[in-house]
């Protein structure tokens, strides 16, 4: 689907995407300029307020965007992994999920999202693993990205929202 013609928004709308760097998912949220700004605040609380470890953080996403094969999500967010500092076991297992070469914390996590992927919720035994490295904040914060993401990623593949050539 096209990209929205930004000068046809309102002008808090328009600037709220150049403010985000006018990428492609921001530009075609605003098909639905009801529920845009919304959205454009959530995606920019999840790394403001967000109190997974960045590294942590974008595991998850990784996850996610893989398990929804979507690739525009993939490709932002392994440049984003490796500027935080997340290593090249943990974004290919991210990828394939084999979790073999990973620290134990970031298996867990991998495992969580998978979980939350495939039941919706988590098991107690699996909240139990989850608080051995995770406060209660933090594993809010786990589920709510990986539902966000979900969201973000069911977006991008319906739009057929395409890399940005810089």
């Amino acid at each position: 689907m096209q990209l929205p013609d930004l000068d046809a928004l309102p002008a808090e709308l328009r600037e709220a995407v150049a403010q985000r760097g006018n990428i492609h998912v921001y530009r075609m949220v605003t098909h639905s300029p009801g529920l845009a700004p919304s959205f454009l605040t959530m995606a920019t609380d999840m790394f403001m307020a967000n109190s997974l470890p960045p590294v942590w953080r974008e595991l998850v996403i990784l996850r996610v965007g893989h398990r929804y094969e979507a690739p525009y999500e993939i490709h932002h967010h392994v440049n984003i992994a490796r500027a935080v500092g997340l290593g090249d076991a943990a974004i290919a297992a991210a990828g394939s999920g084999d979790l073999d070469a990973v620290e134990p914390a970031e298996k867990l996590l991998i495992e969580l999202a998978n979980a939350l992927l495939d039941r919706h919720t988590l098991t107690d035994d699996e909240r139990d693993a989850a608080r051995t490295i995770l406060d209660v904040d933090q594993l809010a914060a786990l589920v709510l990205t990986v539902g966000f993401y979900q969201l973000v990623s069911n977006f991008l593949n319906t739009f057929g929202v395409t890399i940005e050539q810089f």
